[in-house]
């Protein structure tokens, strides 16, 4: 094989360590990016928070601001020794108004240290917690106490056993020798417990324990009770007609019996839950301003940075020591990690306005008057890739006097009119939603029907189409919306 030199010219795209990090950080949600700036904070000593840049915003007048920098900038006279006695009068003593005591600082039992977090939401205990706290204040004996414990922690999170009796008589101790009849008996008295109907084996065994667990003067519990063991497929399958006939009971009383079964919760285990709640912090805050709607940056979600002065100082030009080396690197990185958290907020604030710009309709009139949007409108408004706006958008928050929305809310396909423009999949789907809220309660909207009436309006959708944005919107068909009114 003969070797040979060649030249050729071509662009390439280098990933370097700052375009990295860049784009690392457009991804990051709020929370995420606070630890992250937590973390450069910890491991970078030129990094420091910009706290009096902040100070200075929070306590700065829009109505005064140069009369305030005056003061700020004026310089404080100190007070000499001679105009300040040693023994100053006073009308009371420190002691007496200042016990030395704070919330954090009370004193407890001996040697007791207070949590200074003490104040955070605890979380919810879960199923088998809650449980297990309840078969302590029941009067058990030991050995009922330890079957009990077997049976709640074969509870699943939805409340029902995830074993059968045969798998649960294999958990129980051996030397005890449990039989199936006192298996039984502890699982009943576990069923009784809070919430009730748990540890169930089936749906109908739990609905059954709930009406057992009401008051014997209960309106039509007995009748529930007898559609529940012989007919919980008609229930089940909405064939209300059938019920009535097989329990021989008129509308009225079929109603009541329905209304009363659909009082239970045949999910009891979902009542308790272990999850801590999620908050979501808005990235950007869009108010209204002369008749304008303007887009601002949430400072809370990125605190300012800056570099150090005093360690950047100690950086000498000429100087190739190790410790000159370290200050070098940890001051460039710091100023990539400002300069990529500068580029990541114009980024935002250029995405999210690029937004507002084409749903004022929403901002305006709600969710029908949102527009067709989609990713390549925005990255051509902004003249970005389309990769970068799908990073900016994930995760980000937009706080409006309607609500705040993610980000991809304000994106939707679109749906062509009669007149040969588009309509947003989301305005229609609000449509369908008005539609059916303001239909004849006797005669609910059909599919077709609703398709027909955006035909009318100019809005061409299939009935499918139609079905498939209900079904979304978690609405029942207009024959289960009628049986329930009926009901």
């Amino acid at each position: 094989m003969k070797q040979s030199l060649q030249l050729r010219i071509g662009q390439q795209l280098t990933m370097t360590p700052q375009l990295q990090q860049a784009i690392r950080l457009l991804q990051l949600s709020s929370l995420e990016l606070r630890t992250e700036i937590q973390q450069a904070l910890e491991s970078n000593f030129m990094l420091e928070l910009d706290e009096e840049a902040e100070l200075g915003q929070e306590q700065q007048d829009p109505e005064q601001p140069e009369q305030e920098s005056h003061e700020e900038e004026a310089p404080v006279s100190e007070p000499s020794g001679e105009d300040i006695p040693e023994d100053l009068p006073l009308d009371t003593s420190w002691d007496d108004i200042y016990d030395g005591s704070t919330a954090l600082s009370a004193p407890g039992e001996e040697g007791a240290q207070r949590d200074t977090l003490d104040n955070r939401p605890a979380a919810s205990d879960s199923l088998q917690q809650h449980l297990h706290a309840q078969i302590e204040l029941e009067t058990l004996t030991p050995r009922e106490r330890s079957i009990a414990e077997v049976i709640v922690d074969a509870v699943g999170d939805d409340g029902y056993l995830t074993q059968d009796t045969e798998e649960l008589l294999a958990g129980c101790p051996s030397d005890e020798q449990v039989s199936a009849e006192e298996l039984e008996a502890v699982l009943q008295r576990i069923q009784r417990l809070d919430p009730t109907g748990v540890a169930a084996r089936n749906p109908q065994e739990a609905l059954c324990v709930q009406l057992e667990q009401l008051p014997e003067e209960t309106p039509w519990r007995e009748e529930a009770r007898h559609a529940l063991l012989h007919h919980l497929g008609l229930i089940a399958e909405r064939r209300y007609d059938d019920l009535g006939r097989a329990l021989g009971v008129d509308d009225e009383t079929l109603g009541g019996i329905l209304n009363l079964i659909q009082s239970l919760d045949p999910r009891p285990g979902s009542q308790i839950s272990d999850t801590t709640p999620d908050y979501v912090i808005p990235d950007v805050m869009v108010v209204r301003r002369d008749g304008v709607w303007q887009v601002e940056l949430n400072g809370e979600t990125a605190p300012r940075l800056r570099v150090n002065a005093y360690y950047a100082s100690l950086i000498r030009r000429a100087d190739r020591s190790a410790d000159n080396h370290c200050l070098r690197n940890h001051l460039q990185e710091a100023r990539w990690l400002i300069k990529s958290l500068r580029s990541r907020n114009e980024t935002l604030l250029k995405v999210a306005g690029a937004i507002v710009e084409r749903q004022q309709g929403f901002l305006d009139h709600g969710e029908e008057a949102m527009q067709p949007l989609v990713l390549r409108e925005i990255a051509e408004a902004v003249e970005m890739h389309e990769s970068t706006i799908s990073r900016i958008t994930t995760n980000k928050y937009m706080h409006t006097p309607r609500g705040t929305f993610e980000f991809k809310y304000f994106f939707s396909s679109h749906v062509q009119t009669s007149d040969g423009g588009e309509a947003s999949a989301t305005a229609i789907r609000a449509r369908i939603r008005r539609l059916i809220a303001e239909e004849d309660r006797a005669k609910p909207l059909s599919d077709s029907a609703i398709a027909r009436i955006l035909h009318e309006e100019g809005i061409q959708v299939a009935r499918r189409t139609v079905a498939k944005y209900r079904e979304s919107l978690s609405i029942a068909s207009s024959a289960e919306r009628k049986e329930a009114r009926r009901r």
